[in-house]
Parts: C-alpha cells; structure tokens; sequence
C-alpha cells in the first residue's frame, strides 16, 4: 500500500519525491522498473497533461501512480513557455534555453513569471486526484547558482534576492509549486494511506 510509482523519466524529479514522501514511509519507483513508453502531452493545461502520464503509466503497475506536469510561464512572453516548457527550444540544452529567455527579455520592463505544478494521482480503485501549486517570481538578469535544474538558474522566487538554483533542497521544497503540490499531495496520501 506504501508503493508509489512516479511516472516520469527526469531522474530530478524522482530526486524530489523521493526526498519528500520516502521520510513518511513511502517507497517510490520509477520507470526504469517498467516497460513504458512516453505519452504524448496532448492536453492544454499543466493537469490534463499530469493526467494523460499518470493514466498510462498506471496499466503497467499494481499501485498508485503520480505524475506530474510543470512549467515557468512569463508575463512578458504571453504565458510562454508554459505546457510547452520542457520542449520550449527544441534540442536545446538548458543553459542555452535560459540564455534565449533572458535575451528575449532584455527589453522588458515586466520580468514576472511564475511556476506551476500540477500532480495527478491515480489510486488502487482507479480514482484520479489533482494538486496544484504556483510559485510567483520574476526572471532574474543572469542565470545564477548550481541546485536544482531547468529554468531554477533564472528564476527568483518572490520576496528573495536569490534564484532557485542558490537556494538548498529543503529551501526550495518549502516554497516551490512542486512543493506546495506535493503538501496538497502528502494531505491526500496521510488521510487515506
């Protein structure tokens, strides 16, 4: 009953959640345990495309699954990158995709942006249950710090004078949509496992 399946193949995600839930008892898989191929996110919100993963990793395992979908959405850019955040430049590396972001910026006067994470559960009787959580910030001037990954080197949380990259794992955690996702999530799991 303690068996949680994550259903992503970014190891830093597994990271994360294995960091927040296995203190609390939980014992956390990935897809490498399974024969499993990507879902195409096809969905237009950050839940639908949590849901459209969650749903086909869970016919290949005996146990809840969660999936998560992420993303940084900019003011100045229209909301952009958004859904598309983890394809936003193509083959890109993330340090060029930052540097793209902050070149597109360089003439804005709003550089607020926020983060949002969407989980999706699916449990033993097949129910589903979405978590949101959303970090406002703004887009810093050069990307900084080593921690974390993605758009974490250019992004400043509000109310800090630090990107996400300087801050430490349980720092983030405390604040981070993936975070705040994952309490809405952990309320879920302790009322019902």
């Amino acid at each position: 009953m303690k068996d949680i399946m994550i259903a992503t193949g970014n190891l830093n995600k597994v990271k994360e959640y294995k960091e927040i839930l296995e203190p609390l008892g939980f014992v956390i898989h990935d897809l490498s345990e399974i024969n499993h191929t990507d879902v195409e996110e096809t969905g237009t919100t950050f839940s639908e495309n949590a849901l459209l993963k969650a749903e086909s990793v869970v016919k290949s395992c005996k146990m809840i699954c969660i999936a998560d979908d992420s993303g940084l959405s900019i003011t100045a850019l229209d909301g952009a990158p958004g859904i598309y955040s983890a394809r936003f430049m193509g083959d890109k590396t993330n340090t060029e995709t930052n540097a793209v972001i902050i070149e597109m910026l360089k003439d804005k006067a709003d550089r607020s942006a926020w983060f949002t994470c969407a989980i999706a559960l699916i449990d033993h009787e097949g129910e589903s249950h979405l978590f949101e959580g959303i970090m406002e910030g703004s887009i810093a001037f050069e990307p900084k710090g080593s921690n974390g990954f993605g758009y974490d080197p250019i992004f400043i949380p509000k109310g800090l004078d630090k990107t996400s990259a300087e801050l430490t794992s349980a720092e983030k955690n405390a604040i981070s949509h993936r975070g705040k996702a994952t309490r809405l999530l952990l309320e879920y799991l302790k009322e019902n496992y």
